[in-house]
């Protein structure tokens, strides 16, 4: 990272999960998985959450970790007119409060909470899935592209743990897009 930017952020919700929820066919259901919003979570560099599903997985090592503004999913209730979505159904690992997060795509930032810092590279957006429709709304699914947040690679072992906390990034953000959508995506993965 060369130039600083600091953002004051709140880490509201930490997901971990040894399954996946939504496999298959949206119409059957999503399973019935244990799922814990966690008060902190141990990341490990190149591997991802310690107890979550993609931990250690090759084909998620850059992947490992998802990101999302909790100002998008207010943003697609609000054009839905739908009421608040509960953000632990988007299946992201980290929510955060304040944080625009489309610059970070290719980038390398950090997290710092209670002390502990947590370097991070924005990988790919991480785009929703069908099943939004069934477990936030119908047209959850549409009205989620281009906001459901980034996929990262953890850089660093470290701990993260909710309440608020310190964004560090390289490029300057803009708290207040951070419920926008973003089309097309940046496209500055290394």
């Amino acid at each position: 990272m060369t130039a600083i930017y600091k953002y004051p952020v709140e880490v509201l919700h930490l997901l971990v999960s040894p399954e996946h929820a939504y496999f298959g066919r949206a119409r059957d259901g999503a399973a019935d998985v244990l799922t814990e919003d966690a008060p902190r979570i141990e990341l490990v560099a190149g591997k991802g959450i310690v107890g979550d599903r993609f931990f250690g997985k090759a084909a998620h090592m850059d992947a490992a970790v998802t990101l999302m503004a909790v100002e998008s999913l207010e943003s697609i209730a609000t054009d839905l007119g739908a009421p608040p979505f509960d953000p632990l159904l988007t299946r992201r690992n980290v929510v955060l409060r304040g944080a625009q997060l489309a610059p970070l795509v290719g980038e390398e930032f950090a997290l710092e909470s209670r002390g502990d810092v947590v370097r991070l590279r924005g990988g790919r957006p991480a785009h929703p899935c069908v099943w939004m429709d069934r477990m936030l709304a119908p047209g959850a699914h549409a009205a989620m592209r281009g906001r459901g947040g980034i996929r990262c690679q953890a850089l660093s072992d470290g701990v993260l743990h909710r309440g608020p906390a310190v964004l560090l990034s390289p490029v300057p953000l803009e708290a207040e897009q951070a419920g926008e959508a973003v089309r097309p995506w940046p496209n500055r993965l290394p």
